[in-house]
């Protein structure tokens, strides 16, 4: 197996342990999600506390580092508290859909902030994919465009997030980002976990612990995936989480999407899939 296969396959399984998560997130019942959140990123902190330790790096990261980690970390944490909302109050597959249209924003934010040159085509996707969003949401007049509103925002923060970790290149290990952003959200959520806190059964807390060890197993996975080969070979199939949550939204909870959520979801996973070619065609003209 060639180091782009094994990028392939941990970004499967990293796909897979996030949808798992989020089912186990939905599974955990009415919650509050800064309740949810806490215990997902405790387990995470707890995990990387483990490969810090092990590879005698540092907890927290270089001095010059911290305003970037310290964003990093607070656009991370509250994109996973509106998407944990979105879980709860939507087909499951419809909130990791609206949750993925994170790279599209990616690209808006690189421009502003980063001052990185945006090529048509990438203009012409992240059109594309807000039309295939537009299906998904179904925009109404009413309440119930809420939940839909709180998906689409989780993925605006997690775009900040992944905006911020490319300022930061490989300046710190991978464990110790993963660390700082976990213990972070979990520090920062204790007081409001404290204040909303809500009794939970065993099997809840079970719950939220297992949705803890895969979204660590999801967070590995990638950081995994990228180190054996380039993001521009292999992304595109980080978004086979779409299938996964879709399956598990049938199988297990007896929600199927409607028709208008199909059709938001093959235009949106056909703007990826253009420019995911269209940027490998283009890769070797850069180098």
């Amino acid at each position: 197996m060639n180091n782009t296969m094994k990028g392939i396959m941990l970004l499967l399984i990293s796909a897979f342990g996030f949808s798992v998560m989020a089912a186990f997130v939905k599974l955990a019942g009415d919650l509050p999600s800064i309740q949810k959140t806490f215990f997902r990123n405790l387990i995470s902190a707890i995990i990387a506390f483990g490969f810090v330790m092990y590879n005698r790096e540092s907890l927290f990261g270089k001095k010059e580092n911290q305003p970037i980690l310290l964003l990093r970390a607070f656009f991370g944490t509250l994109g996973i508290i509106f998407f944990f909302y979105a879980i709860d109050h939507l087909v499951l597959s419809d909130a990791d859909m609206l949750n993925k249209m994170s790279p599209f924003l990616l690209i808006i934010f690189s421009a502003v902030f980063l001052k990185e040159k945006v090529m048509p085509f990438q203009v012409v996707t992240v059109v594309i994919a807000f039309i295939g969003m537009l299906f998904i949401i179904k925009p109404a007049f009413s309440v119930d465009i809420i939940p839909y509103l709180m998906g689409f925002s989780s993925a605006v923060f997690a775009a900040a997030a992944y905006t911020f970790l490319r300022v930061l290149g490989n300046r710190e290990k991978y464990y110790t980002v993963v660390f700082y952003f976990s213990f972070f959200s979990t520090v920062v959520l204790l007081p409001f976990l404290i204040v909303f806190f809500e009794p939970m059964t065993g099997k809840q807390l079970t719950f939220l612990l297992l949705a803890g060890v895969f979204a660590t197993l999801g967070q590995f996975g990638i950081t995994l995936a990228y180190k054996f080969a380039p993001a521009k070979d292999i992304s595109i199939f980080f978004y086979s989480t779409v299938l996964y949550s879709t399956i598990i939204s049938i199988v297990f909870f007896e929600q199927v999407p409607d028709i208008y959520s199909f059709i938001g979801y093959v235009v949106i996973l056909s703007a990826m899939v253009y420019m995911f070619f269209r940027g490998k065609k283009r890769s070797p003209e850069r180098s």
